[in-house]
Formats: structure tokens, sequence, C-alpha cells
């Protein structure tokens, strides 16, 4: 269903809001703070990976699960990635649990990324791959990274890994490329050729809620139909910049501060 009446928000509103917001002091608590840690991209690609594939359930439990996760991995996630063999992944993580993520789960995904390092050299390497600056989305990029995460699980379900194409918003994996690609006082980026008008907005059930509250969709469902709607309102606003607002639109209900959207 397409929205019917113009979005109840505007350019300047949403400005107001993003120069508000976008500073690091506003960023804890969220697993983007993790990134912060690592000046070298290499490590910082490996923590945006683990932070964003946990990014679901309560924020506390989140960070701890995150934290307890690299702590593990040590100085460097990278190096830790390429130099542990997959027996002692499995090993390493075997008591990991995050609500229905286990050790298996995180063990299987992480071999996928050293396999993934390995092959391409990296998992940016890895999206480009399958990425064209033609492509109006970063779809067929982040489907490709995906399945090639996927290979060694011999179709085995792993809830860290959902596939694009199943029609799932893939919020986490959009959050990822959120960070990996933008680059202001909030998201760290360093995946330089691609091009942040392609990014689709990372959707859960409280960004769903405000945007349909700002009138952004008229989709009940939070899937990527509905994050595409959205993510094409935004473009209209802002055709360089689409995930501008994420952040800011965020802030309120997480940090529970006082400021209103909508003023």
């Amino acid at each position: 269903m397409r929205v019917s009446n113009s979005p109840i928000i505007n350019k300047l509103q949403l400005e107001r809001l993003y120069v508000l917001y976008n500073s690091r002091k506003w960023v804890h608590p969220d697993p983007l703070e993790f990134l912060y840690d690592y000046g070298d991209f290499k490590d910082r690609e490996v923590a945006g990976l683990i932070a964003s594939s946990l990014a679901y359930g309560r924020v506390a439990q989140i960070l701890r699960s995150v934290s307890g996760v690299l702590e593990k991995m040590g100085p460097s996630p990278y190096d830790f990635l390429v130099s542990t063999t997959p027996s002692s992944l499995r090993r390493i993580f075997s008591d990991f649990k995050h609500r229905f993520t286990n050790g298996e789960d995180l063990a299987l995904m992480l071999m996928g990324a050293k396999s993934v390092i390995k092959r391409f050299g990296s998992l940016y390497n890895c999206f480009l791959s399958g990425f064209n600056d033609d492509d109006e989305t970063v779809l067929k990029g982040l489907s490709y990274l995906v399945n090639e995460l996927r290979t060694n699980m011999n179709g085995r379900r792993n809830s860290l890994l959902p596939l694009p194409e199943k029609g799932s918003a893939c919020k986490r994996w959009n959050l990822f490329l959120r960070w990996m690609v933008r680059k202001d006082h909030v998201d760290p980026g360093g995946w330089n050729k691609v091009n942040p008008a392609k990014l689709i907005v990372p959707l859960d059930t409280h960004m769903h809620r405000i945007c349909l509250l700002l009138k952004l969709t008229g989709r009940k469902n939070a899937d990527m139909r509905t994050a595409m709607e959205i993510t094409g309102s935004f473009r209209k606003i802002v055709p360089e910049d689409p995930v501008r607002y994420d952040f800011a639109l965020t802030r309120p209900g997480i940090r529970k501060t006082k400021e209103e959207v909508f003023k």
C-alpha cells in the first residue's frame, strides 16, 4: 500500500534533529560504539559484523554479548580471525548465548568471515564483487556477501545470516552497511566505493512505528518491501543520503530524552 498523504515532517525538521544528534556523545547505548575502538579498517569491519549481527533484543544484553565476543578476540579481531582454526572458533565460543543465537551460530558466521577474507581480502571486497555502480540499491551486493558468508553452512539455518532475497527487512545487515558506508560524526565509514544513496533504511519495529507516524509508509509489515518504501520516501527528501536520519530519529526513544521528533 502506498502512502496517500505527504509526510508530516520536512527536511528542515529532519536536519534540525540530525544536527542535534550527529555526535558520538549520543551513541551509547548502541553496539556502534564498539567500532570506535578500532582505528584499522580491517578490524573495524570484523567488529561491525559482530556488533550488527547481535543487535537484537534488549540493548543491555546486546552490549554484553558484543563486548564478550570482542574481548575473546583480543586487540585485533581481524588477526584473531585469520589465525584461528574453525575447531578453535567452535571451542572458544562454545558457551556463547545471545537470545536464540548460540555458539555454533556465531562460530559458523566467523568461519564464513574467515573464508571470505581469505578469498577476497576483506568483507568489503566481497561485497564489491556482487555490487554494480548502476544498481539502484545495495541489495545485490548484500545478497552476494551473505551467500558467500554462508558457503560453509550446507543449508543450515543461522539467525545471524538472514538472506535478503527471502523478504526480511534485514535490519541488522542494513545497519552494518550504514556504519560501513556512511561517514559523519556518528557513522565511521570506510567502504568508500559504495554510494550512500544506495543504502536502505535499517527497519525494525521501532523505526517502523516512527515512519508510520510520520506517514513515510502506509505498509503494516516491517519487511523489505516496507524498508524500500520508507527509503524511497527519504530519498525524495535527501536523494544523496536516504539513511541520513536513521540514527537521529531513533535516539529520543533509545536515550529516553525529551526532544520531540515532530517539532
